[in-house]
């Protein structure tokens, strides 16, 4: 966020969470992107603050994270001392978490492997509507076939976006019988190292598909320690998930920081992913 709409977003984690019966007298940016992540004291919550655009993905991930509560999954929790709920505070989404201080040493593959078991038995267990990861494509290819949407795209590259969007799409969505509810982007990111052991983040990307598509997020180590996956299936996820980096790089409005680096670096992560496949 620009530093005028950033003050706002602060303002508004901290109205919630005092209007939450919280002591919010000091403020600490965890992450700042389209939404950002704060660390509200001595209350000692975590604020995720979003655009009301956002609105509908925050109420989702706070549904998702409440639907969990009992199932012990391996993710970060809301804050306990509060609504389980979205509030709207000056044209922001804001929803109030468990803040966990991070500890060392990485997480090993072993370790990601058995969140990811746990994680995805939990989320087998509840029920919520959630779209397809071919929904994701579906938005991923529209961008990438409007020209206006994504002017600074070269006809080859839109033409080989468009058709390793496609045709990977259809390989790994071939068999719905393996589909499940998933985290959506489980990359190293959205997994932290706490406590209590590691933990999920970040769930209003949670989507339907095979374990596979998650997998492709991780490290390629992990593969080996979850029981039952397929790891040509993770190779075929693994360049999916560089098509739909790379496609979301080529917007116009895209923002990401060192972007034009992306852009041409996600092309080549494209085809060395396609290349082992």
């Amino acid at each position: 966020m620009e530093p005028a709409e950033l003050r706002r977003a602060v303002e508004a984690g901290r109205t919630a969470a005092s209007e939450q019966g919280l002591r919010a007298d000091e403020v600490v940016v965890v992450h700042n992107s389209d939404r950002v992540v704060l660390r509200l004291l001595p209350c000692d919550v975590l604020a995720r603050v979003a655009p009301s655009a956002q609105l509908a993905d925050s109420a989702f991930e706070v549904e998702v994270a409440h639907r969990l509560v009992d199932t012990d999954a391996p993710v970060g929790a809301l804050d306990p001392r509060t609504e389980p709920r979205v509030q709207v505070r000056d044209a922001f989404a804001v929803s109030l978490w468990t803040y966990y201080e991070p500890v060392g040493p990485d997480i090993t593959p072993a370790d990601y492997a058995d969140a990811f078991i746990r994680h995805h038995a939990a989320l087998r267990r509840i029920d919520v509507d959630a779209p397809h990861f071919t929904d994701r494509v579906a938005v991923a290819l529209a961008g990438v076939d409007d020209r206006e949407r994504s002017p600074d795209l070269s006809d080859s590259a839109r033409a080989f976006l468009h058709d390793t969007l496609g045709r990977l799409s259809a390989e790994a969505s071939a068999d719905r019988a393996r589909d499940q509810l998933l985290h959506g982007e489980p990359h190293p990111g959205n997994l932290l190292n706490t406590r209590g052991g590691p933990l999920f983040v970040d769930l209003a990307t949670c989507c339907r598909g095979p374990i596979e598509f998650d997998l492709a997020h991780g490290p390629e180590e992990v593969v080996e320690h979850y029981p039952g996956a397929d790891p040509a299936l993770v190779h075929r996820c693994r360049a999916l998930n560089w098509a739909l980096f790379s496609a979301w790089r080529w917007r116009r409005d895209d923002q990401m920081p060192d972007r034009d680096h992306w852009r041409a670096e996600g092309l080549d992560r494209v085809r060395a992913a396609l290349d082992r496949i």
